[in-house]
């Protein structure tokens, strides 16, 4: 351990320098000069310090001051050696940090006595702030492996409405990323643009709970079944909405919202501008684009300039303006997404999507 010693007496450095050194395990390192030793203490982590009061230039109150204010120097134990009694002057001492005294002429067995006493407070010290860094460790990497674990919930959650559901996985990595990037330009924080990106795959989950018989129909919806359609957006809401999972969470407010339109012609709840949650938002353009521009054993994928051409003509209407124009502002990053991930083997599609892309 390291044993700064400030004194301007080369005599009193001498023999504090010899009876550091009778300390197990224990370095002195000494200083004539209190500036040289705040110096070296700016560069170094030192133990304990012993220094004396009365010096030139910078007295020990003085060099106490500007020591604790170090980064890292807060709990450093200082030793200070004085002729002085007053109990004034010990009282500015300790105000200042200063955690222990011995007068001089000191006692050679005391000053070993209090120095090993300090030095056990600073290894105390030191084996808590390890352990605190041990436990922040370990709760980091109990936190990566439930955010690992969830979001592989999150992938079988996705994969379960997808076995029900004629749309592809690379449909869901489309059109998350495609949010991800929408949440970005319009000035979302990192953390809601990534909470975004893990939640949106959930927007169809709902569709677990769809009969097969309208999910799967190969034709038109009637009316009432178009009805029971509409109620998957209900349907995920209730399965992910009172998760304690704000993943899961979001999820919920995305899979009730998406299909409601600013003009507020849409389901279920027919809301209208801003009322609609801003992730429903987001999530609308992305998924209406993707259909739109993605092909199906049912139909053909719209070219980019027929599939852009509704997404503004929509706007305003079926979209909130300011997610379409985050999503134009970031036209070259979605077709760098749309060539990422392409369609696999659409042959592995079950059957016909009765709901229509805009519906």
């Amino acid at each position: 351990m390291d044993i700064v010693i400030i004194d301007d007496s080369p005599i009193t450095i001498a023999l504090l320098r010899k009876l550091v050194g009778k300390l197990d395990d224990c370095t002195a390192v000494p200083f004539i000069s209190a500036a040289q030793g705040l110096e070296w203490c700016v560069a170094h982590d030192p133990d304990l310090v012993i220094v004396d009061y009365l010096m030139p230039e910078m007295d020990g109150l003085e060099f106490t001051r500007r020591f604790r204010t170090l980064p890292g120097k807060a709990d450093t134990p200082v030793l200070m050696v004085t002729a002085a009694e007053d109990r004034e002057l010990r009282h500015r001492a300790l105000t200042l940090g200063i955690n222990d005294f011995l007068n001089k002429p000191f006692d050679q067995i005391e000053l070993q006595a209090r120095a090993r006493n300090m030095l056990a407070l600073r290894s105390s010290q030191k084996k808590l702030a390890n352990r605190a860094l041990l436990l922040a460790d370990e709760v980091a990497e109990a936190t990566r492996e439930i955010t690992a674990r969830e979001r592989e919930t999150l992938l079988c959650l996705g994969r379960a409405a997808e076995h029900r559901d004629p749309e592809t996985h690379e449909h869901i990595m489309r059109m998350s990323n495609y949010s991800h990037v929408i949440a970005h330009r319009l000035g979302l924080n990192e953390e809601e643009c990534e909470l975004i990106l893990l939640a949106s795959p959930l927007h169809d989950i709902g569709k677990i709970g769809t009969p097969d018989h309208i999910l799967l129909k190969p034709g038109r919806l009637t009316p009432e079944e178009f009805e029971v359609m509409k109620m998957h957006t209900v349907i995920g809401d209730k399965i992910l909405a009172n998760s304690a999972s704000p993943i899961l969470q979001c999820g919920g407010l995305i899979a009730i919202s998406h299909h409601e339109k600013f003009d507020g012609s849409g389901y279920p709840r027919a809301l209208k501008g801003k009322d609609i949650p801003l992730y429903g938002r987001i999530v609308a353009v992305a998924d209406v684009f993707d259909a739109l521009t993605s092909e199906r054993p049912y139909k053909k994928a719209w070219d980019l300039d027929r599939a852009t051409g509704l997404i503004l003509e929509s706007r305003g209407g079926h979209f909130d303006p300011e997610c379409v124009d985050a999503f134009f502002d970031a036209f070259d990053e979605v077709l760098e997404i749309k060539g990422r991930y392409q369609e696999a083997d659409l042959a592995e599609a079950t059957a016909p999507q009765a709901e229509t892309a805009v519906a």
